[in-house]
């Protein structure tokens, strides 16, 4: 995390603000301490990165919620980092429009945060994101584990340091436009401003290209990412590794990798949440005269206490003994629904005595099955 002041103050909005609130206070803050306007102010770039970083998280809902909790510390106990450079022209653009092809709105943003002179898209850029899948089982989710995810990316190529030109050349300013990367035309009253065909908006041209990585200042690799799983991690939440995405053009830092989890499914729980449900057979026996029975747990087996008298489909809750809360709250709960097994095989001595019971049953009648026979009763008479 660049900063350690609490994200509410650095943007000025009250705990309770909007998603409007926060957007309109980042829009004026990232414009007001972009250090390309204030070249004299020294703390200018570390200001503008601490708004970003705030409203990063602030606008987050995920985040924001580990953050009004635990502070800045839940948020590096659940991966989340803060905004580099990187993102924070990530997030900028997003007000603005960035990403599409030179010109318009994009020109406004390199002319206001480091673009060079003109609306130039050309120079170093930022590597593009990745995505990667990884399944963990609902025994490892319980706990947190780790995970050795491997991938192929692409790394700054090391013979020409990601120039792209030969060893002993460098790159050149694009004679057609002056090394902006973007050239104007004009339509009727228009002046249009678009990127060089000659150097594709980059701005520079490489006479002598790199043999190892034909120009293109990257080379491909495999590589190995060690990836921490919190406990209480769900299917579908994604973890963020600043910096293990792919590598930037010219020395511009990589992009980020994101992990998303798939959860598999366990034999005996299902999950809703936080929660466990575990469907347990019983005996009649059990459920009639009542039982204290072992239930199975991720952290082994727990005894229940079943009353006599037990209907079966009844859920019994224990507390506490449901998945951890990937924010660090409390507990889920398990909760256990008994029903009657029905034996497929019984031995004489066990059918002798539920024969006994079927006679019993037919002179002293259950209230509730003399409820049910009434109603048939009444419903043909």
């Amino acid at each position: 995390m660049a900063t350690t002041r609490d994200y509410y103050e650095v943007l000025g909005v009250a705990r309770d603000a909007s998603e409007a609130d926060l957007k309109k206070a980042y829009r004026k803050l990232a414009l007001k301490f972009h250090p390309d306007r204030n070249k004299d102010d020294d703390s200018a770039a570390e200001r503008f990165k601490e708004v970003s970083e705030a409203y990063e998280v602030l606008s987050d809902a995920k985040k924001r919620g580990v953050y009004d909790q635990f502070g800045h510390d839940g948020l590096r106990g659940q991966g989340f980092a803060g905004s580099s450079a990187g993102s924070a022209r990530d997030i900028f653009e997003s007000f603005f429009g960035g990403g599409g092809g030179g010109g318009g709105l994009d020109g406004l943003f390199d002319g206001l945060f480091g673009g060079g002179g003109g609306g130039r898209r050309g120079g170093p850029q930022r590597g593009s994101h990745l995505r990667v899948s990884v399944n963990v089982p609902l025994a490892d989710a319980f706990t947190g584990t780790t995970r050795t995810i491997s991938l192929n990316r692409h790394e700054s190529c090391d013979t020409c340091a990601g120039s792209g030109a030969k060893k002993g050349t460098s790159p050149e300013n694009c004679a057609t436009c002056g090394g902006r990367g973007q050239v104007q035309r004009q339509q009727g009253f228009f002046v249009m401003q678009t990127a060089c065909p000659a150097c594709r908006g980059q701005g520079r041209v490489i006479k002598d290209p790199c043999d190892d990585c034909n120009g293109t200042g990257k080379q491909a690799a495999s590589a190995d990412i060690e990836v921490r799983i919190p406990a209480g991690i769900e299917t579908g939440q994604q973890l963020r590794l600043p910096g293990e995405g792919e590598a930037g053009s010219q020395g511009a830092p990589r992009g980020d990798l994101f992990v998303v989890v798939q959860v598999d499914d366990h034999p005996l729980f299902d999950r809703e949440g936080d929660h466990l449900i575990c469907e347990m057979p019983l005996a009649f026996s059990q459920l009639a005269l009542g039982a204290t029975v072992d239930v199975p747990t991720l952290e082994g087996m727990r005894q229940l206490k079943v009353p006599a008298g037990t209907d079966s489909g009844k859920v019994f809750r224990m507390r506490g003994q449901g998945m951890p809360s990937v924010h660090g709250m409390a507990r889920g709960d398990l909760h256990v629904r008994v029903r009657v097994e029905t034996p497929k095989k019984l031995s004489a001595r066990q059918r002798e005595l539920l024969e006994e019971l079927a006679e019993l049953e037919d002179k002293d009648v259950a209230p509730e099955q003399k409820s049910f026979f009434d109603k048939v009763k009444n419903l043909f008479d």
